[in-house]
């Protein structure tokens, strides 16, 4: 056995949130080719259709699901999706996410709110409803950005809170 062979996902469904657009295109496509059949949400649908194609490509199954990750409901109706048509449910990408370069102290106070939804609280609520539908030994992977834990020297306040929070977020549900 190689050590790719390793780390094959056979028979596995992964969520891939964000996957319209940028990295959640290329981990839904990744997760694919090491064996996994994908539900992809994004609330672009069209271009969730490209990247679907891109999956069906690799041999593997695929599900195009219209997701806005600040919708509660529409989190929950991702991950019954992946069970209803894929079977099952054993990985969950939080990928989705919004930014922009703007100081914290300049932001309205919508546009502060609208990123915090977006990208914290869209990574809790698909954790909260992906977990009932996961078997022992699932994994969730939330994608964060080193902006964290620096600054890049450009103000992004809302989109930096957004991101240290998802690091805490993180250690308490691995704790969990």
């Amino acid at each position: 056995m190689s050590l790719l062979d390793r780390f094959r996902l056979d028979g596995r469904v992964a969520i891939v949130t964000g996957a319209s657009s940028g990295l959640g295109v290329h981990v839904a496509r990744g997760l694919a080719e090491a064996g996994a059949d994908i539900v992809l949400g994004a609330r672009r649908v069209d271009m969730l259709e490209e990247t679907r194609r891109l999956v069906l490509e690799t041999g593997r199954r695929a599900v195009a699901v219209r997701c806005d990750v600040s919708d509660p409901q529409d989190c929950e109706a991702l991950g019954q999706a992946a069970v209803d048509q894929l079977g099952r449910l054993d990985i969950l990408v939080n990928n989705a996410g919004i930014g922009d370069t703007r100081p914290a102290l300049k932001e309205s106070d919508d546009e502060f709110r609208r990123t915090i939804e977006v990208n914290l609280m869209g990574c809790r609520w698909m954790a909260t409803r992906a977990v009932p539908h996961m078997r022992r030994g699932g994994s969730i992977v939330n994608v964060t950005s080193m902006l964290a834990f620096t600054t890049a020297g450009f103000p992004q306040g809302a989109y930096i809170a957004s991101k240290a929070g998802i690091v805490g977020l993180t250690r308490d549900l691995a704790h969990e």
